[in-house]
């Protein structure tokens, strides 16, 4: 895992552990992490939550099976936003 804190929040999504994830973005207020919290509420279940966490990111709702795809984008956004810093 990575130093930055979304980054971690990251892993944690792609291995299922979605209350560690939603421990680290609930903490930011960035458009990333609002994408990713959306992310933790497809995980976790709760596609109206999660909903709103796209709006909030200004993404499209991928719907409730999405997760494994949406976090695949989400590294390659994340490593593209790492290595332009």
């Amino acid at each position: 895992m990575t130093g930055h804190p979304l980054d971690r929040a990251l892993e944690h999504l792609a291995a299922g552990e979605w209350q560690k994830a939603h421990e680290i973005v609930q903490k930011d207020e960035s458009v990333t992490a609002a994408w990713l919290h959306g992310i933790v509420h497809i995980l976790e279940g709760d596609l109206k939550n999660a909903e709103g966490w796209y709006r909030k990111a200004g993404r499209p709702f991928p719907g409730g099976d999405a997760a494994p795809g949406e976090i695949a984008t989400a590294r390659r956004a994340l490593a593209d936003t790492d290595a332009k810093t």
